[in-house]
């Protein structure tokens, strides 16, 4: 028997909205919630058409030529840096004016593989071995209305189409559990004055992933207890005369207990690293995450905090490299201190949800452009006064100094009562006549976190 997919009635009245207007096909983006016995699917996006490719879409093809992988999974990875813990692209959907071949059928295989190897690459976390590996495709005939929902297993590149239920229900996402959760870091990550092509963005990649297992590894406290992990998150709660669990005003508090040092076994393995420089991480990060209230395992929730820790470090670190290589130039190099306004977390609600989306904003950013980036990413009206800035504007210092001393990560548990300084302290070491070096010394000029603490 193939998966269920629980699917919110506003997902199918915005598919049967979409009007291919000529085109040959309309294709997008389910995102949604796995679980052991179903899969909740919250909301649809469809791909944002390229400039380009309007001209060529215009007459229907029997086959879909024009599929864009590249641009499909760019924008994948645009829209999952905006999803809290516990949301996930499910798969994906194409409306077609022509019902399902084998044409279909291999494009949206490709394609849903393609997302998923794209949107991997960059986290720092892995998929366990209990988890669901099925990934949905949902192709739509605008003529005939008739769907086919089909799931592969993406972690079998040779796996085969299997049938499966889409149901579409009233509400789903009314009523989910969130979970949040402040975050204090204090990550140092040496960089290696040895090797002149690794960069700054693979050096910091690098630190992050020894720091994101000291989050995986550490204690989850929810509403200041630990609780078992295969026990129910509502266990204990209030019911409704239904029976059901009245989840929608249910936010759960969680606090994460690290180590703040690795064990002796490790510090015996250092060694002394002469180093060009250094990244200082240091400051308290806003998470969030959201649980279906379908009895909902405590396992589950304390996971998809622990995602949404790991993501919204890493998205960030992402953003900042694209914004300096974007707009840094190298006469700002010649300063010994430089400032930088760190991009800042901010929620807006899905309309007629509880479930919250993310995006990410620079100081110097207004509303009206985070509200035209949730329409081009996710092609839905937002309302200004609905943004919730997470964490408080504030600039970040950056001052050269060499750093040659041997160091290790660490995460800052501690709840300071001031609101946190962080300076950035890094030195890339310059090689005259090598445009390599140059051009890590130009994206080494800052990278840091900085927020106030609740």
């Amino acid at each position: 028997m193939g998966r269920t997919y629980i699917v919110d009635e506003t997902v199918g009245q915005y598919l049967s909205n979409i009007n291919l207007q000529g085109k040959a096909f309309v294709s997008g983006l389910l995102i949604g919630q796995c679980s052991s016995q179903k899969d909740y699917v919250i909301l649809a996006t469809r791909t944002p058409p390229k400039e380009e490719q309007n001209e060529n879409l215009k007459q229907p093809k029997a086959k879909l030529d024009n599929l864009d992988e590249e641009w499909t999974t760019e924008h994948a990875n645009q829209v999952s840096r905006m999803l809290p813990g516990g949301l996930l692209v499910l798969g994906v959907f194409i409306i077609t004016t022509l019902e399902m071949g084998n044409d279909f059928q291999n494009a949206l295989r490709r394609l849903v593989f393609a997302v998923e190897k794209s949107m991997n690459k960059k986290k720092l976390w892995d998929f366990t071995e209990e988890e669901v590996s099925e990934r949905v495709t949902l192709h739509i005939c605008s003529s005939t209305k008739k769907t086919v929902c089909r799931t592969y297993d993406i972690h079998d590149p040779k796996s085969s189409a299997k049938p499966a239920d889409w149901k579409y229900q009233n509400g789903l996402s009314s009523s989910w559990v969130s979970l949040e959760c402040t975050v204090h870091i204090n990550i140092h990550i040496p960089l290696s004055s040895t090797s002149v092509s690794y960069t700054l963005e693979k050096n910091t990649k690098t630190g992050l992933a020894r720091w994101a297992k000291q989050i995986e590894n550490g204690v989850y406290l929810i509403n200041g207890q630990v609780k078992d992990e295969d026990g129910d998150l509502l266990e204990g709660q209030k019911k409704s005369s239904r029976g059901n669990v009245q989840a929608s005003s249910h936010s759960f508090d969680v606090r994460v207990l690290t180590q703040l040092c690795l064990n002796s076994e490790h510090r015996s393995t250092a060694t002394v690293q002469i180093c060009s420089g250094s990244v200082n991480l240091k400051g308290a990060v806003k998470c969030r995450a959201y649980i279906h209230c379908n009895k909902p395992k405590v396992k589950d929730a304390v996971q998809a905090v622990k995602r949404d820790i790991l993501n919204t470090v890493a998205d960030r670190c992402e953003i900042l490299f694209e914004d300096l290589l974007l707009n840094e130039s190298p006469e700002k190099k010649d300063s010994g201190k430089e400032f930088h306004i760190l991009p800042l977390r901010v929620f807006v609600p899905i309309p007629g949800s509880s479930v919250m989306l993310c995006d990410y904003k620079f100081g110097d950013e207004s509303a009206e452009e985070i509200k035209d980036h949730f329409r081009e990413m996710l092609d839905h009206m937002i309302q200004i006064e609905d943004l919730e800035i997470a964490e408080e504007i504030n600039t970040v210092c950056v001052s050269s100094s060499i750093n040659t001393e041997p160091s290790l990560d660490n995460t800052d548990d501690e709840q300071p009562k001031q609101p946190i300084k962080t300076t950035m302290v890094l030195k890339i070491q310059q090689n005259i006549g090598v445009i390599a070096a140059f051009a890590v010394a130009v994206l080494a000029a800052g990278i840091s976190f900085h927020y106030f603490s609740d």
